[in-house]
């Protein structure tokens, strides 16, 4: 199968904001260090790392919300590496991303509807209302929540919500980070069930961080795992978790509780 995403020696460098040098210019933060991989077309894939090891970073490389410093950043044959705003416009319904936080990326004052119909407005697409009672429809919420504010919703509620706003855009590629890290154990089984099944449904491609790797396991196709900016494993999820080969693959592997998946997506 053909790649969407193909990531090339990828760098980015941040300014240290919590230090001020007195002469000279702010100090630089190496947070990704030469990545190189893929993301082939309809594939599942997670990305794992501990507290620092750059994966968020990551994810917002690939939809461009961050710039990288060096390397190159292909979609589905399109160099965006260093492409400005008004380059990106036209391709950013294609990658879309899904927050940590509902409520810090649901606006508080808006109406689920008016939240989901925005972007398909930015993006000049008809059909609106229609559009948006069918991307309801997709993630089990019924017709009656477009009149709904944000704070009269659950937390795996408002997470649906966001899910909906993406793929109403029919996008060919989502970022989902940390997307269940908040949630109870019940909404966290129920809104991956529903990626899963979305996945499946839609034909999209999907990127998955979390430090979770029980869901992981369950949910993903092919793990890379990142420590330090710079990928030390990326292989297929079954062969990764019988026989890690990095150290320190195997050190989250015995951090972390691995339930039964199947007990825990029942």
């Amino acid at each position: 199968m053909a790649d969407l995403y193909t990531i090339t020696d990828l760098h980015l460098s941040l300014a240290d904001m919590t230090r001020k040098p007195l002469f000279g210019l702010a100090p630089r933060l190496d947070i990704l260090k030469g990545l190189s991989f893929s993301i082939e077309k309809g594939a599942v894939l997670g990305i794992v790392g501990g507290s620092g090891s750059g994966k968020s970073t990551l994810g917002r490389a690939l939809v461009r919300l961050l710039e990288p410093s060096g390397g190159r950043v292909v979609f589905d044959g399109a160099d965006i590496t260093h492409l400005s705003d008004a380059e990106l416009r036209p391709l950013r319904r294609r990658f879309q991303m899904i927050f940590q936080d509902p409520m810090s990326s649901l606006n508080p004052r808006h109406r689920v509807g008016t939240i989901i119909a925005e972007p398909l407005r930015l993006h000049g697409f008809d059909g609106i209302q229609a559009r948006v009672l069918r991307a309801l429809d997709h993630v089990g919420l019924p017709k009656e929540f477009a009149q709904r504010y944000p704070h009269e919703l659950s937390g795996g509620q408002r997470q649906r919500v966001g899910i909906a706003r993406a793929i109403a855009l029919e996008p060919d590629f989502i970022l989902a980070d940390e997307i269940v890290s908040g949630l109870d154990v019940s909404s966290q089984a129920q809104v991956l069930n529903l990626l899963e099944r979305l996945v499946a449904d839609l034909g999209m491609t999907l990127a998955f961080i979390s430090h979770d790797l029980s869901v992981v396991r369950r949910l993903c196709q092919r793990v890379m795992v990142l420590q330090h900016g710079q990928i030390v494993e990326n292989r297929e999820t079954a062969a990764l978790f019988a026989d890690p080969q990095a150290q320190y693959t195997r050190d989250l592997l015995g951090a972390i509780p691995l339930p039964d998946p199947d007990q825990v997506w029942s």
